[in-house]
This record gives C-alpha cells, structure tokens and sequence, in this order.
C-alpha cells in the first residue's frame, strides 16, 4: 500500500519537522506563542506556494473521491494569520509538481499535518495561555478528523498503482522539503 510506504520513506522528514517546530514541547506543555506562530507560518507558506496548485494537478476522478472542497485549508490558516495578527504573503517558492501522482504525495503531507493538527489542537488546548485559541487549520476537520484520514488512505491506496509509488513519495518529499525551507 502506498500509504506505508509513504510513511515508511518520509519518517526522517518527518521527524526534521517535529524538531523544527519544537514539537516536543507541546506535550510537555511549554510550547509557546512564538512556537505556534512559527508553526502556523510555516503551514501558511507551505499551502500558499502548493495547495491550489496540488488541487490544480488532480482530476475530477480524484476531486469527487476525495472531496477536494472539504479539504481546502489555505482560508482557514489565514483566519489563524490574521488572529496571530500576522502578514498575508504573496506566493515565493512555488512548487513544480510534474504529474498527478505527486499531486497525491504532497496532498499526503497535508493530510496528514491534519492529522498531527488535531492532536496538537487537543494539547494545546489544554495548554496555559491557548485556552481562547480557536484553532481554525489544526481543527479544522473537527470529529471529522479520523474518518477524513481514512478515506484519504482508502483511495490513495486503492488508486495508485505500485510502479508509481515512487512518483508519489517524489511529491511528498518536494513538499516537506518546502516545509523545511522556511524559517
């Protein structure tokens, strides 16, 4: 199953983005604003150089199975920009995606910072100083989260033959590698 394999050949740079965004601390409670504010940036460049342009590479097959309209997220970081009280940017560092089976490997990265994002939610929450924060990006599925997750595997795996998981993993990889860039 792609899925796994994703997970399989992405865990360092998953792990090279917990450590940049100090992810540690959330659970050990003493993330901060500036950490929050890093890690909503950050997510904001990610998806203003790449989310239209990933839902721009995908057919209309992938649009109705994945509900591409539920899962658009660039509006929602911004209202988290905007109660930062943080600019809106312009795009920079587009990224090149060459087919649609890196579409989906970048749209794996997405969902699954979703994923994380709901977990961090529920921490933070939790956290002193965020009880009035309205996480707008990291919650934004809600109790939807699990079952959003799910269906975003099922059809990646059910869809992308093996011969191309490695174009897949090729777009996960473009997009954490954007992820990494900013500071």
């Amino acid at each position: 199953m792609v899925s796994e394999y994703l997970k399989q050949n992405t865990a360092d740079l998953h792990d090279a983005a917990e450590k940049l965004f100090n992810s540690d601390k959330i659970f050990n409670r003493t993330f901060n604003f500036d950490d929050y504010k890093k890690i909503i940036r950050n997510n904001y460049l990610m998806l203003l150089n790449a989310e239209n342009e990933i839902f721009e590479n995908l057919s209309a097959n992938f649009s109705e199975k994945l509900q591409l309209n539920e899962r658009k997220k660039l509006p929602l970081i911004e209202k988290d920009l905007h109660n930062l009280s943080l600019e809106n940017e312009t795009p920079a560092q587009t990224v090149e995606i060459s087919n649609q089976n890196e579409a989906l490997g970048m749209m794996y990265v997405i969902e699954g910072s979703t994923l994380g994002g709901n977990v961090i939610a529920k921490q933070l929450s939790k956290t002193e100083g965020f009880e009035n924060v309205t996480f707008n990006f990291f919650g934004c599925y809600q109790e939807n989260t699990g079952s959003m997750w799910k269906n975003f595997k099922e059809v990646l795996d059910s869809e992308v033959k093996e011969e191309n998981y490695d174009e897949v993993l090729s777009g996960a990889k473009k997009l954490y590698s954007l992820l990494l860039t900013f500071n």
